[in-house]
């Protein structure tokens, strides 16, 4: 079983690395945008091998867990200063503040759904312009809406190409690719955490529910998206 499952991740891989190079011979400047998850480990280690041609951007809300912070230096170690590091506009995020206050977001959704825009969706529609693709790390095992999603689209709220290389991996076929490779990956993935975004808006997972249960868990499960995937939250409202 175990070699089974070697032979189908080397060609998993294989095959990540084919479409990211055809992306790049396609559409020129191509961006990484890393969730700093499970699945990015795996994306930043063949772009950083294999594809150094895609740039990598992450986005520090300003709310981030201390877990993650230590993971961005540990990857600084391993790959250099490969990925860039993008922040909210600070007059945006005084405003929003002012609003709806520190922790508005917990009280409606529309609420929350600002607090995402101004600390995410703007930060990363600012950094994109210019860029002919981008490449996200969802998974159709993750959620109903992101499991109706294609490898590659249009983004029409962004302006690009999406392409999404792991939509087809298991959460089993990702920790195999980190575990061997020795890979360094968030400490609260060890506690129950499978999906992590901001510290007050993400929990730990019980046995039996989603990967994103634990991600704005007081709402609605068909909203629990941040704005960067707009068309998962479409497609599974149909």
């Amino acid at each position: 079983m175990g070699q089974l499952l070697t032979f189908d991740l080397e060609a998993k891989t294989a095959a990540i690395r084919e479409l990211l190079t055809g992306c790049v011979r396609d559409y020129g400047r191509v961006v990484y945008a890393s969730s700093l998850g499970a699945e990015a480990m795996v994306l930043t280690d063949i772009i950083c091998t294999d594809v150094p041609e895609i740039e990598i951007v992450s986005i520090d809300t300003g709310r981030l867990h201390e877990e993650t912070y230590a993971l961005l230096e540990r990857l600084e170690r391993r790959y250099g200063n490969r990925m860039r590091i993008i922040y909210p506009d600070a007059g945006e995020l005084s405003t929003l503040i002012a609003a709806q206050g520190i922790n508005g977001f917990f009280h409606r959704p529309e609420r929350r759904a600002a607090c995402c825009h101004v600390r995410k969706v703007l930060p990363f529609r600012r950094f994109v312009a210019g860029y002919r693709a981008w490449v996200t790390g969802v998974r159709r095992e993750q959620s109903k809406s992101r499991a109706l999603l294609e490898p590659l689209t249009w983004d029409t709220e962004h302006g690009l190409y999406k392409v999404s290389p792991l939509l087809d991996w298991t959460a089993e076929q990702v920790w195999a690719y980190i575990r061997t490779r020795k890979l360094p990956y968030n400490a609260l993935h060890d506690r129950h955490y499978p999906s992590i975004g901001c510290a007050p808006c993400t929990r730990a997972v019980q046995a039996g529910e989603d990967s994103r249960a634990g991600r704005w868990w007081w709402e609605s499960a068909e909203a629990r998206e941040c704005g960067l995937h707009p068309g998962a939250r479409t497609a599974a409202a149909r």
